[in-house]
């Protein structure tokens, strides 16, 4: 004979449930630590190191913190921060891209030679569009030929890099520089907003940063999930606030924000969106974790793959153009030296782990400010590019190092 188990008698004093959002700032702290301690870095590390290139290269040259030296690096940085979000999105599925260098150079040169003032240009939307579409198409070669005949992404696009920069020479042929006359392109690099229309901005910025917290909040609320904390989320808000100030305030000191950073925060939000809040996100993810799981849960893992390379090579192809922007010209060279590298170090560095299944957009930005940074810095100080290199080296492997050893900790944790 069998039994019902006896209700559970619950009264308004104790509820059954917890509220969701009655989580306090302690808790919420206690649990930050906690996860710290067992190797859940997040930042934290790309933070400190930042703050420690701050102060090393100021006291070495007082130029490097000045409004002038800070809106360079945000140029500087901008081809590599956008190539380096799109890398993210291939190391999160544990795979590799050694291509997007030279496809960042073809889609520059075909934006370059579409839009040469000779009587058969093409509009400028036109011009651009063609640039990022054949960047994107070259992605989803290169994924149909990793998925569909099973060769390892390694070699694919190590083959990419080979052809991409034969297609380059092609293009340019002997034509050696084709300068760029087009002012909408030299504009994303070399063009400013106004100080009005730059506070503007962040002003509607954080608008539309304290509406998505909200909707996030009320969503799992709905659900029947805890929330953080309100005042954890105002402070959120409030931190965005004082370091956007702090940007547009010293970036207004000189010529402004450079249209190119909207740019650059345009693709942060798009793909920081997709993935945290769109099922693709989530099955990239799954995919990064664990394929097999993934693909015995219902996940296309195919097109996953597909997809994330159709993306990398499109931001690759917008990197590009803003490269070709910031330099008003292409060459035989263009998408070669140091971009390839530097992309995906950027990617690493900022917390993106070569193993899959963890990574944020941000990681691309932080990772490839430290870059920048360094590459900004030792250019002060006068130093050669083979000490650059040598730096930059040692920071990657630093960081490898860092996150090897932080999912071996996570693991005996129980938390891996």
């Amino acid at each position: 004979m069998s039994t019902q188990p006896a209700p559970i008698e619950t009264s308004d004093a104790t509820p059954a449930t917890a509220v969701p959002g009655d989580e306090t700032i302690g808790e919420y702290a206690r649990r930050w630590w906690a996860g710290l301690r067992a190797g859940e870095l997040g930042s934290l590390p790309i933070v400190v190191g930042l703050v420690i290139i701050a102060i090393v290269f100021q006291s070495q040259n007082n130029q490097f913190l000045t409004a002038g030296n800070f809106v360079n690096l945000i140029v500087q940085m901008a081809a590599i921060t956008t190539i380096a979000m799109g890398i993210v999105f291939i190391l999160l599925l544990g795979e590799i891209d050694l291509s997007v260098g030279y496809v960042s150079g073809v889609a520059g040169v075909i934006a370059a030679l579409l839009l040469i003032p000779d009587g058969n240009q093409v509009p400028t939307l036109v011009g651009i569009g063609a640039a990022l579409v054949a960047g994107a198409a070259i992605g989803v070669l290169h994924g149909l030929i990793i998925t569909k005949v099973g060769v390892p992404s390694f070699v694919v696009t190590l083959a990419g890099l080979l052809g991409w920069n034969g297609v380059v020479l092609l293009l340019i042929g002997n034509r050696g520089t084709v300068i760029i006359q087009n002012n909408t392109v030299i504009g994303f690099a070399n063009d400013f907003l106004s100080p009005a229309t730059a506070w503007i901005m962040l002003a509607a910025a954080l608008a539309l940063y304290a509406g998505v917290l909200l909707l996030a909040r009320r969503a799992r609320a709905k659900a029947g999930l805890p929330a953080q904390p309100d005042l954890l989320l105002a402070l959120r808000v409030v931190g965005l606030g004082v370091v956007g100030a702090i940007v547009v305030y010293v970036a207004n000191q000189d010529r402004g924000i450079p249209y190119v950073f909207l740019v650059l925060m345009g693709a942060y939000i798009v793909w920081t969106y997709v993935l945290n809040r769109t099922r693709f996100g989530r099955h990239v993810y799954a995919v990064g974790g664990n394929a097999e799981a993934a693909r015995r849960a219902g996940i296309s893992v195919d097109q996953v793959r597909i997809a994330c390379f159709a993306i990398c090579s499109f931001m690759a192809a917008l990197g590009g153009i803003i490269l070709a922007s910031r330099l008003r010209s292409v060459d035989t060279n263009a998408g070669g030296g140091s971009i390839l590298l530097y992309s995906i170090a950027a990617a690493v560095i900022g917390g993106t782990s070569l193993f899959g299944g963890r990574g944020h957009i941000k990681s691309a930005v932080l990772g490839a400010l430290v870059i920048a940074s360094i590459d900004n810095g030792l250019g002060l100080l006068g130093l050669s590019s083979g000490t650059k290199f040598v730096v930059t080296g040692l920071v990657l492997l630093a960081a490898v190092t860092i996150d090897s050893l932080s999912r071996r900790r996570q693991e005996r944790a129980g938390r891996a």
